[in-house]
């Protein structure tokens, strides 16, 4: 499918050669139905409104104006020719015939241009749910862009200008504080480019089937770089589990859920990852037992405009919107689900769902 632009709004639209078959279809489908009503029951009454549905369902499936305008007037050219005395003739001079003919042009016209506006509405209503959604995700990272940055700056300035004032102590923690903001700011980039790729259309999933076993230890590998005291507990199937997935995709995933309960689950004492099959999904979850989300701002928590809780004075930046959303994009785009809740027992559950089969 191709993306063709009406204005502001841009939609998928189907080949030339995909509209021309349905049409055709729908048009002989139309065509054996009137001559069975014909034949059965001895009458024409029906036709003309069963070559109006015709006309009606090609304009709603097809694209444009063209093919609902051809199929009117090839509508019109079969009732004359098959349904209107003389039978198996074109004939308008009768005016009968005629006033028939018109009239069906003129309701499968109106009908085709209805419908076709209401494609067009539904397309810039798409459009605009995608810019607020990008607009979200450029207010949810300015702030977070900016302070890592400034950081950056300030600590390598000082350095440059004042080696010789700090300790080798100091010098090593503000590297280190570098670096650290560095590694949150490639998280940051990667998070972008997956989520405008995917998006825009321009990332193909290559799903090739993983042992989970192997995704979850890559997952803790590129986990405890970061974060190499925190424990994380392991709950997975007993017997090999092995599910089609983009494993670059899903680890990012899982990778941005960890990092998400490490900065925002304030007073966790416990981490926790598992995978189980339930009949032909795989649900991933990752919990805390922390402060959990405030009830508010679930539901727009996946899409950018959340911050779990406003920023302190000495933290890096609290919005966990680009990180979550990069992951919601990224399951859907696999055919999953993803959702976020608050465990009875304090903390929150992120679970996501990934299809058993081949081809979701």
């Amino acid at each position: 499918m191709s993306l063709q632009k009406g204005g502001s709004a841009v939609r998928r639209t189907k080949p030339p050669v995909a509209n021309i078959l349905l049409s055709t279809v729908i048009l002989l489908l139309s065509l054996l139905l009137s001559l069975v009503i014909q034949q059965q029951f001895q009458t024409q009454a029906l036709i003309p409104a069963i070559f109006v549905l015709a006309v009606y369902l090609i304009s709603l499936l097809t694209d444009g104006y063209l093919y609902g305008f051809v199929s009117a007037l090839a509508s019109m050219m079969m009732v004359n020719y098959a349904f209107t005395f003389p039978y198996f003739k074109f004939n308008f001079s009768i005016p009968a015939n005629a006033i028939n003919a018109v009239i069906l042009i003129i309701v499968t016209l109106v009908t085709s241009m209805l419908t076709t506006q209401l494609k067009r509405q539904e397309a810039l209503r798409l459009d605009a749910e995608r810019e607020k959604m990008r607009a979200n995700l450029l207010r949810a990272i300015s702030h977070d862009l900016r302070t890592p940055l400034t950081t950056i700056y300030g600590a390598s300035s000082a350095i440059i200008d004042n080696y010789e004032s700090f300790s080798d102590e100091q010098k090593k923690q503000m590297i280190t504080s570098i670096r650290e903001d560095s590694f949150w700011l490639n998280r940051m980039v990667e998070n972008l480019l997956s989520v405008t790729r995917i998006d825009g259309g321009g990332l193909r999933l290559i799903r090739t089937p993983v042992a989970v076993d192997e995704l979850v230890d890559s997952v803790l590998v590129k986990f405890r770089k970061r974060y190499p005291d925190q424990a994380v507990e392991l709950s997975l199937p007993e017997e090999v589990c092995v599910i089609p997935m983009d494993a670059t995709l899903i680890e990012q995933v899982l990778i941005n859920l960890l990092e998400n309960a490490m900065q925002h689950a304030e007073g966790m004492t416990k981490l926790s990852m598992g995978v189980h099959p339930d009949g032909e999904f795989a649900v991933f979850e990752v919990t805390d037992d922390g402060c959990g989300i405030e009830p508010d701002r679930l539901r727009d928590l996946f899409t950018g405009a959340a911050p779990l809780k406003a920023p302190s004075a000495d933290s890096r930046p609290r919005n966990a919107g680009i990180g979550l959303s990069v992951c919601r994009t990224i399951v859907r785009a696999h055919g999953g689900d993803i959702e976020a809740l608050n465990r009875p027992r304090g903390g929150a559950m992120f679970r996501f769902t990934l299809s058993l089969k081949e081809d979701p």
